[in-house]
């Protein structure tokens, strides 16, 4: 795994309940600052999709089914 430069946003302050962000070779990696072994990547077209999708509200009405 790579060698990650974790951020987190401003807004968290110091809260321990944030996901962390960071890049590198193309991949965005994602993990939750409470369990920071488990770490999900995906790459900026999809990220940027699935931030489009909840902005336009494609995922207000996803139900277990």
């Amino acid at each position: 795994m790579p060698t990650y430069q974790w951020r987190k946003s401003s807004y968290s302050a110091d809260a321990s309940n944030c996901v962390n962000v960071a890049a590198a070779n193309g991949v965005i990696a994602m993990r939750e600052s409470d369990d920071p072994d488990v770490v999900l990547t995906t790459t900026p077209a999809a990220l940027r999709a699935f931030i489009r999708g909840a902005k336009d509200g494609d995922f207000d009405r996803i139900q277990e089914g």
